[in-house]
């Protein structure tokens, strides 16, 4: 990558002026964050047309206002606007009816053509994260979705580029330094296999075929399509679905991106904001959330986890504030295509074992579970094993043989206790099936380069960085873990996931 001609914060703010930047995925965390983040400190910008998966413009307009605008994160720039806010979001926002999975997103051709020539930038934030998707959904999503984007903007006479948001875990369980390279079309991450998309469209159709010639429940169309994802991606190398399927976006993104810039940009497992426009927002929970407020409900009291390692994590509103500084830096040296890593266990590690400290110290101070009579609940530490085999012999030995035990004098008594029976097998069947798919990033051993993110940090003109409502900072040595976790990230799950 080239050199990065010097930037400051109003120079990248001023990038934003009377564009117009069509946004996939601004009802999901990171793309409220981006969202706001442009409307506060860039009020002049043109338009922001927002994609929204819905029947039509009416129930557009009604997530728009109840699932975006509607949110805390939007409470400063309310008190900025006053009354006037509502006037300001019908004059800067523009919902469309539409979905990435289908061709011109489900647009008519009025609409297409409006788009068409309006648009200057597109970010692509739409994706479905959940670990174990159905094979069929992730794919139309974070695959599909990506060659739908590519289609559209080859259509956009005036576009000056596009900004597609990945995963730093599309490196798998690579161990080492990470760099920020590209995958190239049918790249795997295991040795003597080779990837094609056609073929794995065509597998899923065939899949779905069979599941109808069965005429299959729902409940076993969805496991089967479940299970497939799973199989496929471990065939290549890749650990669940999820990223599995984003690494098969990065490849479309590459391989169609035509004549326009890209940039990629990878971000690590986001949590809460750091400062903007407040700390500790959050929404929807997070890889380690999961395992915090299990914790705090007592309900998860061991995990998967080296305490030795450390724990890729960077704030929302970090990976906010780099994707505008990349994107005004890809206009500015006309770089192709550009991958950023937005990471942190390069710069400013985060320790597993400080994270899990900062855990038991705040609800060891807060505890959320109350005995029967209201009081709260004497907190232990949680228990972490470092290997996958530790923790199968540590369960099998305190909950399975327990349960087949009881199983046994189930059958002896005629089924007495096959509600109880049932009900605590279901819960050893979710509990490992959750621990196989987070052992990938409790035992990852791997670092991400962030070389090009650094150079963007080289160009910024740090001097004008702190100025006001312009604050771009993206540097995650500006973070302090401890600090972070206790003071920030863990109210923050508490106050937007608990209750």
């Amino acid at each position: 990558m080239a050199m990065i001609g010097e930037m400051d914060a109003d120079s990248v703010v001023g990038y934003f002026r009377n564009k117009s930047i069509l946004i996939t995925g601004s009802t999901g965390f990171l793309g409220k964050v981006l969202v706001e983040k442009i409307l506060r400190v860039q009020p002049d910008v043109k338009k922001l047309f927002l994609l929204i998966r819905a029947p039509n413009v009416e129930s557009a307009k009604l997530r728009l206002q109840t699932e975006v605008t509607a949110k805390e994160i939007f409470q400063l720039l309310k008190k900025k606007h006053g009354v006037g806010f509502e006037n300001f979001i019908e004059e800067k926002i523009c919902p469309l009816a539409g979905d990435i999975m289908h061709e011109d997103f489900g647009l008519d051709s009025a609409q297409l053509r409006a788009l068409c020539k309006d648009i200057d930038i597109i970010v692509n934030g739409a994706a479905t994260t959940n670990f174990s998707e159905r094979y069929d959904a992730a794919f139309d999503v974070n695959v599909l979705g990506a060659k739908n984007v590519c289609a559209f903007t080859n259509k956009c006479t005036k576009l000056k580029m596009l900004l597609h948001v990945s995963t730093a875990y599309v490196a798998g369980e690579q161990e080492g330094l990470i760099p920020e390279k590209p995958f190239l079309m049918g790249e795997t991450l295991r040795v003597g296999t080779h990837l094609d998309i056609e073929s794995e469209i065509n597998l899923i159709k065939e899949a779905r075929r069979e599941l109808r010639a069965n005429c299959s429940t729902e409940k076993a169309e969805k496991k089967t399509m479940k299970e497939l994802g799973l199989k496929r991606a471990r065939h290549f190398g890749w650990p669940n679905t999820y990223v599995f399927t984003k690494a098969m976006g990065e490849m479309i993104m590459g391989h169609l991106r035509g004549r326009f810039l890209v940039v990629i940009i990878r971000p690590s497992i986001i949590t809460s904001t750091l400062k903007e426009p407040f700390p500790g927002w959050m929404e929807g929970i997070r890889t380690i959330d999961s395992v915090m407020i299990g914790y705090a409900k007592q309900i998860l009291p061991f995990f998967i986890g080296d305490l030795d390692l450390i724990i890729d994590v960077i704030p929302g509103d970090i990976v906010v504030n780099a994707m505008m500084v990349a994107m005004a830096a890809q206009l500015k040296d006309q770089q192709p295509q550009t991958i950023y890593h937005v990471t942190s266990s390069l710069r400013n590690p985060a320790p597993s074992a400080l994270v899990v400290e900062s855990m038991h110290r705040y609800f060891f101070e807060n505890p959320l579970c109350k005995g029967r009579n209201g009081e709260h609940v004497r907190m232990k530490k949680m228990r972490f094993f470092s290997t996958l085999a530790q923790l199968r012999f540590y369960t099998a030995l305190v909950y399975k043989l327990p349960l087949q035990m009881l199983g046994l004098l189930n059958i002896a008594l005629c089924g007495v206790f096959s509600r109880y029976y049932n009900k605590l097998s279901r819960k050893y069947i979710f509990f490992m099936h959750m621990v196989e798919l987070y052992a990938p990033y409790g035992l990852f051993k791997g670092c991400f380069d962030d070389t090009n993110l650094e150079r963007l940090r080289m160009a910024m003109n740090t001097d004008q960085n702190n100025n006001g409502s312009y604050y771009l900072d993206f540097d995650p040595k500006s973070v302090d873990w401890d600090d972070y976790f206790y003071r920030v990230h863990i109210p923050g799950v508490v106050k937007y996931t608990c209750h």
